[in-house]
Parts: structure tokens; sequence; C-alpha cells
């Protein structure tokens, strides 16, 4: 059940991002050019999104992978469709990934570093 609710979360994410444009959502062009920010920011430890770039890295790996679970040679159609799924899962993924990304770096742009005095 929370595989499907995650699943049906990306392709939700995958609607939303493309039709924010319309809307005055961030645009496709600045979510790409925040994923570079994005893994320095996971690397150096100040964004939380590690776990998330690393299952996103895994699915991009198994679409471009030639080692496949439903190997499209003897499986025509479902071997598409297993890779359909991630393709879409994976862009939804990053999609919904950038947004709460590009959220985060609003709001810590909005605070002033400093300490706290008691």
């Amino acid at each position: 059940m929370a595989r499907t609710l995650k699943r049906s979360a990306a392709f939700a994410a995958l609607a939303r991002a493309l039709m924010a444009g319309a809307r005055g959502g961030p645009s496709l062009g600045a979510r790409v050019a925040a994923l570079p920010r994005m893994i320095k920011a996971s690397a150096r430890g100040e964004y939380d999104g590690g776990l998330r770039l690393a299952l996103m890295t895994a699915a991009a790996a198994y679409v471009v992978s030639p080692v496949d679970l439903v190997p499209e040679m003897f499986l025509a159609v479902l071997g598409l469709v297993d890779d359909a799924v991630m393709v879409t899962w994976l862009a939804g993924s990053v999609l919904a990934e950038t947004e709460r990304f590009l959220e985060w770096e609003a709001r810590r742009a909005s605070v002033i570093p400093g300490s706290v005095l008691s």
C-alpha cells in the first residue's frame, strides 16, 4: 500500500510540474538548473535529500542498464512497460524533489545567519 502511495505521489508531482509553467510554479528549466545545486547541498549534508537522490540514481541506472528484471527480448510489451513505469516515476520524483529543494532554498535565503541570545 505504501509503495502505491509513493508511486501515485510521483505521478501526481509529474502532472503538477508539467502544468506548473502555466500556473506560475517553477519552470522546467529552473528545476533542471537546481539539480547540481541540490546534489552539492546533499553531498555537504546541508539538504536532507541524500536517500531520495540515491533512489533516483538507482532508478536511472536501472533504465539505462542492459540488465533488466523483465527483459524486452522475451516479453516485448511487458518488458517495455516496466521501463516506462520506471521512467515516469523517475521524472515525477525528480520534479517533486527539485520543487522541494527550490522551496528549501527560498526558506534558507530568508534566514539571517547568527546565534540566538537568551
